[in-house]
């Protein structure tokens, strides 16, 4: 279900809530987002996990240079990792409907996956 936070003017965001598979009540919460807190692209991610935790170091990789820019490290529960799985497909669907068809890339691009890191101990 797409909610929208109690933000105001341009902080004002969509939200999807992926609550209702793990069995918690539907609700909206208020998402505050801090003034000096900017906005960050990436287009490459590094996926670590460990037997408590996920890890996701974003990346903006510089076109046509062999070097990436770390831009944010985001850490979560497995339970939390799961249920983000379940959230991004139901968005990407929803975004298709909308939009149109993401197409991948060619086969030869897919051979350079942007997730370049699995499992750390």
């Amino acid at each position: 279900m797409l909610r929208t936070g109690s933000l105001t003017g341009e902080d004002q965001l969509l939200c999807r809530s992926g609550s209702q598979k793990m069995g918690m009540a539907n609700r909206e919460i208020s998402v505050n987002i801090p003034g000096n807190l900017d906005p960050v692209y990436s287009n490459r991610i590094q996926i670590a996990y460990k037997e408590d935790e996920f890890t996701f170091l974003f990346l903006h990789e510089i076109p046509g240079m062999n070097q990436a820019r770390g831009k944010a490290i985001v850490s979560i529960s497995p339970r939390h990792a799961k249920n983000l799985v379940e959230v991004l497909a139901k968005s990407v669907a929803d975004y298709e409907q909308k939009f149109g068809k993401i197409t991948s890339p060619e086969a030869a691009a897919q051979q350079e996956s942007n997730v370049t890191i699995r499992g750390y101990s």
